[in-house]
């Protein structure tokens, strides 16, 4: 007896328009026809070995093509997830909603549903992995972002909706991390600013001061009004209300907070509504990579602000001043993550070998006793006197020596250093070259993070395995010999580089691309198929 298939139309609803009525078969109780529909599950799941062990686990049963309630409700949930991925700054179009569309409608047998279940489980994964780790691989983007990213399994993923309100789980897949809900709030903003024309008119000046007026002047004050630094009125004086909001528009975007529009406060002023949207969605992306638990206490390094922090449950409970590497060559810093085991007080400076050979060697021919606060050790680790070299016997590739530098209060690491070691051969530490750290931008180390306030740093940091940790500091600091102390908890230290960034009180902060790392994400994005927007190109 051949028996009819059972038809439901099924209407969902995605930002507000009613999507068209789809037809899809509920699947009849013929051994033919449930045999179609497994093999069809069966060929299109052969090439994702996830997939085809999820539909082999559970017998091939459907878990969106069904009769059941709860098949119609995870269909709905995917479309409306898929619609709002926009507003995550995901390539909607990634996830091919209209063809999944056209494809459930093009149902005509119980092969074609078994074809289209795979389909939509392809386009859930896809979607579920970019809402979770994020659209991009990090290192295909930069090769000195080193961040692991760390995936789901898409089995757990299909297994956990499979048995959840779909509604409810679809909420869990993006980061559910402070910063992330902060970023979220903030592309909202600037979606509205862009979307509404922006801040107006930019300032045509060089630099502006208190007690000027004119033009540009109240080009300055329209534009920090619309930006909500400034209520509204009228004037063309720099007067002291200005001064105070330039000031705290300085503070939010890495300045020197002196109430005066210099050339780099006008720069920033001048940055488009458009610009910060797009870095608030490469923000969203970094936060995806990094979808995971930092640690109750951890260290944050933030390259772009050139600070490091010490953050306590979600607390901030020391920051510095930093410097990091140069933007040239190998010298910029990479980002990773990694755990801080030990400090070092009074260090010695192991002269990396790229430094040796690319800067040292060459003044060293030219002069034998050039940087003579440098020791030469062979490879036995005996000192060795200049005068029993021949610098220009050698080159880069067959130089024998290992330079070293004592400890001293002159040493190119100061007087302490922290190490999280890594295959990086990076770490923090302090430096006898104060002056850099009175500077906006303050990129010239050689790929290391100096820090500004190196004692109370570690002050900071032992504060957890000692009542004194000052007197444990000084009281190694005294000996002048180099001395490991050990952490009793590691602390995960986390180099990261966010152009724009939030704080638990306040406004987003946004700081310049020294890298240009960000650009290279949102064009990355862009041609995933992000767009801002209201923004077309």
């Amino acid at each position: 007896m051949q028996l009819g298939l059972n038809v439901r139309n099924l209407r969902l609803t995605m930002l507000g328009a009613a999507f068209v009525a789809v037809q899809v078969f509920a699947g009849g109780q013929a051994i033919a026809q449930v045999t179609a529909f497994k093999q069809a599950v069966a060929e299109a799941a052969s090439q994702d070995r996830d997939i085809a062990d999820f539909y082999r686990d559970h017998n091939y049963l459907p878990i969106w093509t069904g009769d059941e309630q709860s098949d119609r409700a995870r269909r709905q949930a995917l479309f409306q997830a898929i619609a709002q991925a926009d507003a995550h700054g995901l390539p909607v179009s990634r996830y091919k909603a209209d063809e999944l569309m056209a494809q459930l409608r093009a149902v005509r047998s119980h092969r074609d549903r078994g074809l289209v279940e795979v389909e939509l489980s392809k386009a859930f994964l896809r979607l579920a992995r970019d809402m979770q780790s994020g659209a991009l691989t990090p290192k295909t983007v930069d090769s000195d972002i080193k961040r692991e990213v760390m995936y789901r399994e898409k089995g757990a993923n299909l297994a956990q909706l499979s048995r959840s309100n779909p509604r409810s789980f679809f909420k869990t897949l993006a980061p559910k991390t402070n910063e992330y809900a902060r970023l979220m709030k903030e592309r909202a903003r600037l979606s509205h600013v862009v979307a509404n024309g922006g801040w107006g008119p930019t300032v045509a000046a060089k630099s502006l001061k208190p007690g000027q007026e004119g033009d540009a002047v109240v080009s300055l004050r329209n534009r920090l009004t619309e930006m909500g630094y400034l209520r509204r009125g009228i004037g063309a004086s720099f007067d002291g209300n200005m001064q105070k909001a330039v000031q705290k528009f300085q503070e939010d975007h890495g300045l020197n907070a002196d109430g005066v529009a210099g050339p780099s406060t006008i720069k920033q002023i001048n940055v488009s509504a458009e610009a910060r949207l797009k870095s608030i969605f490469v923000a969203l992306e970094r936060e995806r990579w990094f979808n995971h638990e930092r640690g109750q206490r951890h260290v944050l390094v933030n390259l772009t602000d050139f600070s490091a922090r010490i953050i306590e449950d979600d607390r901030l409970t020391f920051q510095t001043r930093a410097v990091v590497g140069k933007n040239q060559g190998d010298r910029r810093s990479p980002e990773f993550s990694d755990e801080m085991e030990f400090l070092v007080i009074n260090p010695t400076w192991n002269v990396p070998r790229s430094i040796a050979t690319k800067e040292y060697l060459p003044m060293m021919k030219r002069n034998r006793n050039a940087a003579g606060h440098l020791k030469l050790y062979d490879r036995r680790g005996r000192q060795v006197s200049r005068g029993n070299i021949n610098f220009g016997a050698y080159t880069a590739s067959n130089f024998p020596y290992a330079i070293k530098q004592p400890p001293s209060s002159r040493n190119a690491l100061g007087l302490v250093k922290f190490m999280f070691p890594n295959k990086y051969n990076i770490y923090l530490h302090d430096t006898p070259s104060k002056s850099l750290f009175e500077r906006e931008v303050r990129a010239f180390s050689h790929g290391c993070i100096r820090l500004q306030q190196p004692f109370e740093f570690a002050y900071e940091i032992l504060s957890k395995q000692t009542d004194d940790p000052k007197g444990l500091f000084h009281s190694k600091l005294r000996t002048g010999s180099e001395t490991r102390v050990e952490l009793e908890t590691k602390i995960p230290v986390h180099i990261m580089y966010r152009t724009a960034f939030t704080n638990a009180k306040g406004r987003a902060q946004y700081r310049d691309d020294v890298y240009g790392r960000d650009g290279r994400i949102w064009n990355a994005l862009q041609k995933a198929g992000v767009s801002l927007p209201g923004v077309q190109g």
